[in-house]
């Protein structure tokens, strides 16, 4: 029993550093409880402490909200962050965007474009298309921002 344990022990002892090995700085532990309880650092240079988050990460599960939320020292993908944004912006806005949707141009239509990272080129068309369809955008003077924001995204991926 215990060439066994010694065996695992030594097993162990050669496998993770090559495992977790990685240039310094770099958290080799994800995200997760584990990440939000060395968020500081500490656990970069310390083998030990970067199994204790790894270990927190898998038994907790919760990497996988904490991506599609941003939470949990996980960074929100880039779409999810300008969909907020958008969202945010045309709830704010939502008046003046469907004033300088009927006009084809204006400040918030070239907002919503950099929100959406329109290209530069792009832009016009994409005015003329929101401008095309802005009855469908806004159905009723009552539409919710939601509906909005999904019709302008539907027309921005669409070209």
């Amino acid at each position: 029993m215990k060439r066994l344990l010694l065996v695992a022990a030594l097993v162990l002892a050669l496998a993770v550093p090559a495992v977790a090995a990685g240039p310094a700085g770099q958290m080799n532990y994800g995200c997760g409880l584990g990440a939000s309880v060395f968020k500081d650092g500490q656990a970069n240079d310390s083998l030990l402490l970067q199994l204790v988050a790894t270990f927190l990460n898998g038994l907790c599960g919760n990497g996988t909200f904490g991506i599609t939320s941003g939470t949990s020292e996980c960074a929100p993908t880039s779409k999810s962050a300008s969909a907020d944004r958008l969202n945010e912006f045309a709830y704010r806005n939502l008046d003046d965007l469907a004033r300088d949707i009927a006009a084809g141009k204006g400040e918030t239509v070239s907002t919503v474009a950099d929100l959406l990272n329109v290209p530069a080129e792009s832009r016009p068309a994409f005015y003329r298309n929101l401008q095309a369809r802005f009855t469908e955008i806004f159905p009723s003077p009552a539409v919710e921002t939601a509906h909005v924001v999904e019709a302008i995204t539907t027309i921005a991926a669409q070209g």
